[in-house]
């Protein structure tokens, strides 16, 4: 089944600033587009705004007069639902409540023809749910857009459990032909970005509730050595707390409380004090008019070690080798059959996060985990009270000669970017392995969806088979909650034969 031809009229029910979005992209793309709101005169209003921003386009050559005049001409509100009757699609915008939700449905149904798609925009609840109060539930799927729906391409069209294979392929290829990047996924609790993201979130509130580092030290890590556009604390202040708690209580509560999905506690008080974010003008952050932003802890400048020794395979850390000899520091090779560190001068070693603690060890610091080493400008560095100041001075120095700022935080098992991007990797095993979605289109999901800097099987595939299990093995005996216990998808792949050739790592 093809795309809904462009004369085909879809309605857009519920005139928020997602469902402005919605009929926005359905109208640029060609369609007539009808809008309807519950809430006499908001209709109206939003035609207005939606015409308002059609304008700017001309302005910014973005559309032609012509195009825009064409797009108001088809673009009509609508005072009952009535009026709907001829749409060859509806897509639902309203609040997230699943009893006013089915309630539309259920009314919508008796309107429209029996051929008419039926989708939801909802990013919370359960399209299965949903369109369990319809008779027909074969047409009915989730649109899930991204705000703002104009500009960002991600759509997750998701299958409840009774919607009809053509219907979903209908709502697919229309995303597509409307310009949009679809991707599919069966109905789970936050789909496929909502639930994969969890861990980017929640590893950097443990970090800071275990006394690890503050915000703001947290955030320049997730940037600056992980590569993600913005670190989890001044997302959230962007997003709103609110809105990030409900979904990831949302996602924990649906998935039977999991412990892996576990709300924080420490964003739990925020919201409970009124601090949301930006829109509050306090969150993690002060946004207040002035405020200054806190500056990440940043260690002072130490002097390099005179040379480091090699002990076997640094893994996904490799590429420091070559980095540590561009600096002028010889690099002595030995052959360790299980040494994966650098040995300093005093002594002391210099190991990639593994999800073990510095206090284990005798004299051991632990460096983060980053996307490019190369391009990185901070590494995080985590010590115990038993590492010895000369070996920490030596670790510092030794990354500041490589061009990089350096943050001690404390001592954390898998630190801050290696235990985030571990968790995504198995999240998304899972995923995989329980049907929601394949791996391309989780990667594409994540990329478009939040931004992130790989896709988590991109990740996986660069850091080896057996990295993300063996540090998750190491974090649940330390943690043996549940939390970090790697799903046994992701046991499977860590001891899967690479035989197969393009098999994923």
């Amino acid at each position: 089944m093809t795309a809904l031809d462009l004369s085909s009229p879809v309605a857009v029910v519920g005139t928020g600033t997602m469902g402005q979005g919605i009929a926005q992209v359905a109208l640029v793309a060609g369609h007539p587009v009808r809008l309807y709101d519950a809430l006499p005169g908001r209709a109206r209003q939003a035609a207005d705004a939606i015409g308002a921003r059609l304008d700017r386009l001309v302005e910014k050559d973005r559309l032609t007069a012509a195009d825009r005049d064409a797009a108001r001409a088809r673009l009509l509100p609508a005072e009952t639902l009535a009026e709907l009757a001829d749409c060859a699609l509806v897509v639902e915008a309203v609040l997230e409540r699943l009893d006013v939700k089915q309630e539309l449905f259920r009314e919508l149904e008796d309107i429209v023809d029996g051929d008419c798609l039926l989708a939801t925009n909802t990013s919370s609840l359960s399209v299965t749910a949903i369109g369990g109060a319809l008779r027909i539930p074969g047409r009915f799927v989730g649109l899930h857009f991204f705000n703002p729906a104009p500009l960002l391409p991600l759509v997750e069209v998701v299958s409840g459990f009774a919607t009809d294979v053509t219907y979903a392929t209908r709502a697919y290829e229309t995303a597509r032909a409307w310009g949009k990047t679809p991707v599919a996924c069966a109905d789970t609790p936050g789909f496929i970005v909502n639930r994969i993201a969890r861990p980017f979130y929640a590893e950097a509130f443990a970090v800071y509730e275990a006394q690890g580092a503050d915000p703001a030290t947290i955030d320049a890590v997730l940037r600056e050595s992980g590569g993600f556009k913005m670190g989890a604390f001044e997302l959230t202040d962007l997003i709103g707390q609110d809105v990030n708690e409900s979904v990831t209580r949302s996602v924990w509560q649906s998935f039977f409380q999991d412990v892996r999905f576990t709300p924080s506690l420490a964003q739990r008080r925020l919201v409970e004090s009124g601090r949301l974010g930006r829109k509050t003008g306090q969150g993690w952050y002060d946004h207040s008019d002035g405020a200054e932003r806190p500056e990440p802890d940043t260690a002072e400048q130490r002097q390099p070690p005179a040379y480091v020794v090699a002990e076997g395979d640094l893994g996904p850390a490799s590429e420091l080798l070559a980095l540590i000899r561009e600096a002028g520091i010889p690099v002595r090779d030995e052959d360790e059959d299980n040494g994966t560190r650098l040995v300093l001068p005093s002594g002391g070693q210099l190991a990639l996060a593994d999800g073990q603690t510095s206090v284990e060890f005798r004299d051991v610091v632990y460096f983060d985990l980053a996307l490019d080493y190369r391009t990185a400008g901070r590494i995080a560095l985590s010590a115990s009270q038993d590492t010895s100041p000369q070996t920490l001075a030596e670790a510092t120095g030794l990354f500041q000669a490589l061009g990089k700022q350096v943050s001690v935080i404390g001592d954390v098992p898998g630190m801050i970017v290696a235990r985030t991007v571990a968790r995504i990797i198995d999240l998304a095993h899972d995923a995989v392995a329980k049907g929601v979605a394949t791996e391309e289109d989780i990667d594409t999901a994540m990329r478009l969806g939040v931004n992130y800097p790989l896709g988590p099987f991109e990740w996986s595939r660069r850091l080896g088979r057996q990295w993300a299990y063996a540090l998750l093995d190491d974090l649940h005996l330390r943690d043996p909650s549940g939390r970090y216990a790697p799903s046994l998808a992701l046991y499977r792949h860590a001891h899967a034969s690479d035989k197969r050739e393009g098999t994923a790592s």
